[in-house]
């Protein structure tokens, strides 16, 4: 018996996207989206058609990158602490606002560090970056997840995690762990959510070139590349463009899923 007997239909019938507007007529919530890689993302994804409301602690961060993306009546900015669930509330009725209906994607891109070695880390610190990074996707992926099942409409949401979170680093138990805990959420609300129209997946980015790496030392930065099979750092637009693929149709069979984009670091 062949597979399009038992599903009733053949993957031949399924409507498939094409290379160019991948996301024409969607809207894109991105988290953290006022610079660095979620700026590249909201960058990607508005290329190729979506409408975004870009989030951000910092709302002339969020400005600008709705600047640089042009058709400034299309996208719109919203300042945004995805921490507080009311900041939360009030980010998904902004976006339907603008959309009319609830945004087809979302992008948990937001996240801080507070480096310290254990011994010396102060709760604090510890808090700050679970508040934001593990507790904050937790947030924003439930109230958009929410509307999405209770409206009947199809949503994929992609995480952004860390390779940090697979192997650990030096100064960072508190990043590493949310990082890492991120991937395990993805793949627990993705096998809760996959009847219901809902995906779940993740992008661990390894290195990756941005104004904070920037500020290192030529010869720290010779050395993290020495490390990468590839023998060189990522761009902010090679974690946006798996961003995009798992945004959009062509990842339409997968959910629960883990890029990882690390020129095949740790692999």
């Amino acid at each position: 018996m062949s597979s399009s007997t038992l599903i009733g239909f053949s993957f031949s019938s399924v409507s498939r996207p094409t290379l160019t507007m991948l996301l024409a007529g969607k809207m894109a919530v991105v988290t953290g989206g006022g610079s660095g890689i979620g700026r590249a993302i909201c960058q990607r994804l508005a290329n190729h058609g979506a409408k975004l409301v870009v989030a951000d602690m910092n709302k002339d961060a969020a400005i600008e990158t709705v600047d640089i993306l042009g058709a400034s009546n299309k996208h719109s900015a919203f300042s945004c602490d995805v921490s507080k669930s009311d900041d939360v509330a009030k980010l998904y009725e902004f976006a339907l606002e603008q959309n009319k209906s609830p945004p087809g994607i979302v992008v948990n891109c937001a996240g801080i560090t507070r480096d310290s070695t254990l011994l010396k880390m102060s709760e604090k610190n510890f808090d700050d970056v679970v508040a934001v990074n593990l507790k904050g996707v937790h947030l924003v992926t439930q109230v958009f997840a929410r509307s999405a099942v209770s409206n009947i409409s199809p949503l994929s949401v992609v995480n952004v995690s860390s390779i940090v979170g697979k192997v650990g680093n030096f100064g960072q138990c508190n990043y590493a762990a949310t990082k890492a805990a991120v991937v395990a959420f993805g793949k627990s609300a993705a096998k809760e959510l996959a009847l219901k129209g809902v995906r779940v997946n993740t992008v661990m980015p390894g290195f990756i070139r941005t104004s904070m790496t920037a500020a290192m030392p030529e010869k720290v930065l010779t050395n993290i590349c020495a490390q990468v099979p590839m023998g060189r750092m990522g761009e902010p637009d090679e974690i946006a463009d798996a961003v995009l693929f798992l945004a959009s149709d062509m990842s339409s069979y997968m959910t629960g899923a883990t890029i990882e984009v690390t020129g095949g670091l740790h692999m």
